[in-house]
């Protein structure tokens, strides 16, 4: 995966991605055992266009300039599928300005803050989604009142007492 990350970074030197950061089961790795995943979810915050519309084209070409490939809803960098998500509401971006620099092996790069996870998780609502809910919650160290003022924030805090009942 580092080579993927040496890419992600690449492109963010130049001005493909105005910043990313890893996110979903990927992410959620960083602060519990590893879970079953088949991709990398990077949440992107895109580069302003001067019509407004949020495009992934320019991304997609210079990845193909480079070699890589689109497989599905993913692309293939240095053998691990990449799924690229635009940050498309206020928590996303939220989580994407507060994302965590960390290492990986030898290579910088961004993960969402666990209580950041837990909420993406609690807005999408899917059953594996719940799943990761309760990892987190018994695996990672989190900051409880971080936590609340996130869900408080983009209105969480019944899917959460739903689903931590």
């Amino acid at each position: 995966m580092e080579p993927t990350l040496q890419v992600l970074n690449s492109l963010e030197r130049d001005g493909v991605l105005s910043r990313y950061a890893i996110a979903g089961a990927m992410g959620a790795m960083f602060y519990v055992e590893p879970l079953l995943t088949f991709d990398l979810d990077v949440i992107v915050l895109l580069p302003q266009t001067t019509s407004g519309l949020l495009t992934l084209t320019p991304l997609y070409e210079a990845l193909r300039s480079k070699g890589y490939q689109e497989e599905g809803e993913c692309v293939l960098i240095e053998g691990v599928p990449v799924q690229f998500l635009p940050a498309y509401n206020a928590l996303l971006e939220e989580a994407l300005r507060e994302a965590r620099e960390t290492l990986y092996e030898h290579t910088a790069t961004r993960v969402l803050r666990v209580e950041h996870l837990l909420a993406i998780c609690l807005q999408t609502g899917r059953a594996k989604d719940r799943e990761r809910v309760r990892l987190l919650r018994e695996q990672a160290t989190l900051d409880e009142e971080h936590l609340r003022a996130v869900l408080r924030r983009h209105s969480l805090e019944g899917r959460w007492k739903e689903w931590t009942a």
